[in-house]
């Protein structure tokens, strides 16, 4: 008797927990559709590949991602986006963007760590608490880092262009221009841009 109870104890506890688990992995792939959207835990790690264009990227008050164009021409009916979520881990790809005039637009839980990549472009990113890890490698680069005592480790850096940090009173221009700066803080911030501006405010 007291194995039975055990057993069934045991089964109501997986199935309680299967459509939990199951809810937090997802892999949505759309071509040519906005918005695409996906179920997101607060606090998570957000990783984006992204293709060049005017991105922002912005924070939200609920447990969602959510990646948006307006398509205008044939051409945009040809992006293709990507939303993989894993527990605490979500990956966002766009890919076949226009050449002109393309404007992105990728909403994530306000309270994320972001890793972004993109080749070329204008990316601005705001309303976000968390550690930060961004590159371009030709473009405009504009973070909201809140303020310099929230911060741990920050570095940022051009290999060719202009440097504005207004919270840490820098500025600079030229050739590789850097600066590395240690707070009390809890988050990282990691920020390049290879040939155009980079500004953090």
């Amino acid at each position: 008797m007291r194995n039975a109870l055990v057993m069934l104890v045991a089964f109501c506890t997986l199935v309680l927990f299967l459509p939990s688990a199951h809810a937090q992995a997802s892999d949505i792939e759309e071509v040519g559709k906005s918005p695409v959207e996906a179920r997101f835990v607060s606090g998570g790690r957000v990783r984006m590949s992204l293709c060049p264009g005017a991105i922002e990227v912005t924070g939200r008050d609920d447990s969602q991602l959510r990646v948006s164009y307006t398509t205008r021409t044939d051409e945009e009916k040809e992006v293709r986006v990507r939303i993989q979520v894993n527990g605490d881990e979500a990956g966002i790809r766009v890919r076949g963007c226009p050449h002109n005039n393309f404007e992105l637009r990728i909403e994530v839980p306000k309270t994320s760590n972001l890793y972004a990549r993109m080749f070329a472009g204008e990316m601005n990113i705001d309303g976000i608490r968390g550690d930060k890890d961004v590159e371009i490698h030709a473009g405009h680069l504009t973070m909201e880092i809140g303020r310099p005592d929230e911060n741990g480790h920050v570095d940022a850096s051009v290999l060719t262009g202009d440097l504005e940090a207004s919270a840490f009173d820098v500025s600079k221009g030229g050739l590789f221009r850097s600066f590395d700066h240690r707070g009390p803080g809890k988050f990282r911030v990691h920020a390049h841009v290879g040939a155009g501006q980079l500004e953090l405010r």
